[in-house]
């Protein structure tokens, strides 16, 4: 009888509660100190050689110590390992491959006990392309302000480079002392900056005019032509309210009573935008945004990723009920909407990739400890959210905006830039954040591109998405162009 007490009291914890006990908090810290016992893998960039992690032999318990050569600059894409706080970012969601968990890796596991020596964990590699993401980081600390970006291949939705100000240090966070971990914990989280935040990804701003790409597709996807002629007052005067809706510095735009869609993009017409948006309705605008992977509330993400993020953001339609107004300064990207940088590149990428959206990659493939191959991660198609003819007509205006209109300073010699800038009221008394978004080359796009300058940067009040989010995109389109 003790026997079979025994028994089945084994059993119950080995197999009906073990994933119980393993998930306990309790239980954490010592499966984090018995992974220090692994060689755990490295994260590589997209050259294969670029190490942006790897471990290092240490004295002690615990056997293996985490290193990250570069410090800050890819802190938010690789997250931190800490004995204390545990891992975060491709650290975590890539953990199986790390540690040699996963099932690709049991015959190096079997090879290793065989032979007596420390298990060892996968190295994973990156879409992250150095040189695109030391070129967004030095034109992002150029700038005075805090800078956010993105950059994206439009046809494979590997993304290139992601920059966030401010950043942080993983290094600290991965030592053994556990003084030096906790120190550097509490200073991060006393930042009021949130550094272990990412605002390319993690935070949420309203996109201001960058949002136009969005209400300008539900127009072309519901028949209305880049030719589309619609009425150019000084204002638009909201329905239900005696609100209006004013161009950027109380401006009209050139053209005459009437101008064409492609005119009012050229130009960020604000009033004829929020026109659009009134004659669409709330379900049409809604139904593009979540196409292009905006939900209805943060927290919802529609589309997938290899670390945490959240997705853009436009209202449920029922919440527009009663409230026209709102749905007219929803179309020029405010009120209620909100986007960051890596949503931004998405719609971007797929305006310049024939109208389908890639679901973004940061992971390409895993290798075993010799070098082979053993897990290779596909792109993936997220959605459709605009015809070819659609996106082809989509690219021409946004080519209008750099070559005359709001974007001229993302002009790059020999090379034609679509992109459309935004600049984004946030507070009262706030200065707007600046943004710009692109891809080149038009005719055939290999990188696009989106960019955040809080709080107007240099400029402060008088800054414009053209004015200092444009030159920071363009030279992160030359690095990758040139790359």
């Amino acid at each position: 009888m003790l026997f079979l007490i025994a028994f089945a009291q084994v059993n119950y914890i080995q197999v009906f509660a073990a994933d119980r006990i393993a998930e306990d908090p309790a239980n954490a810290q010592r499966q984090l100190i018995a992974e220090y016992k692994i060689d755990r893998g490295s994260i590589l960039a997209a050259d294969g050689t670029t190490v942006l992690a790897s471990s290092r032999k240490s004295p002690g318990a615990l056997r293996f110590q985490r290193r990250y050569p570069h410090g800050e600059l890819y802190a938010h894409e690789t997250g931190f390992y800490s004995f204390v706080f545990g891992r975060t970012e491709l650290e975590q969601s890539y953990n199986d491959f790390l540690t040699g968990d996963a099932a690709e890796l049991l015959p190096q596991t079997l090879t290793d006990l065989v032979l007596g020596r420390p298990k060892q964990g996968a190295t994973i590699v990156t879409t992250l392309v150095p040189e695109i993401q030391e070129a967004a980081a030095t034109a992002a600390q150029a700038e005075a302000g805090d800078v956010a970006i993105a950059a994206i291949d439009p046809a494979t939705g590997d993304v290139l480079a992601l920059v966030s100000e401010p950043t942080y240090d993983p290094n600290p966070l991965a030592s053994q002392d556990p003084e030096v971990v906790r120190d550097s914990w509490d200073e991060l989280n006393a930042d009021p900056e949130k550094p272990l935040l990412s605002r390319s990804s993690d935070e949420l701003f309203p996109p201001g005019s960058t949002f136009k790409l969005v209400t300008a597709s539900a127009a072309l996807e519901n028949g209305f032509g880049p030719e589309s002629l619609w009425p150019n007052p000084n204002e638009l005067d909201l329905p239900l309210t005696d609100a209006t809706i004013e161009n950027f510095g109380g401006s009209t735009c050139s053209g005459g009573s009437q101008i064409t869609l492609a005119d009012a993009l050229r130009q960020s017409c604000n009033v004829v935008f929020g026109a659009v948006g009134l004659e669409l309705g709330a379900d049409k605008l809604a139904a593009q945004a979540r196409a292009y992977g905006f939900t209805a509330e943060a927290g919802e993400d529609l589309v997938p990723f290899d670390i945490p993020w959240t997705s853009g953001v436009f209202p449920a339609p029922e919440t527009f009920e009663g409230r026209d107004p709102a749905v007219a300064i929803s179309a020029i990207g405010q009120q209620d909407v909100a986007a960051n940088p890596l949503q931004m590149a998405l719609v971007a990428g797929a305006i310049a990739n024939d109208g389908v959206e890639m679901q973004p990659r940061l992971v390409t493939e895993a290798r075993d400890p010799s070098g082979r191959v053993i897990a290779e991660f596909q792109p993936q198609e997220f959605s459709r959210p605009l015809s070819p003819e659609n996106s082809a007509a989509l690219t021409q205006m946004m080519v209008g905006v750099v070559e005359a209109g709001t974007g001229t300073a993302a002009q790059i010699p020999g090379v034609t830039v679509a992109g459309k800038t935004g600049t984004a009221q946030h507070g009262e008394g706030e200065d707007p954040h600046a943004w710009f978004v692109c891809f080149a080359p038009a005719e055939a796009p290999r990188i696009a591109v989106a960019v955040i300058v809080l709080d107007g940067g240099s400029l402060g009040s008088e800054a414009t998405g053209g004015q200092v989010a444009a030159p920071i995109a363009r030279a992160v389109l030359e690095a990758g162009l040139g790359a």
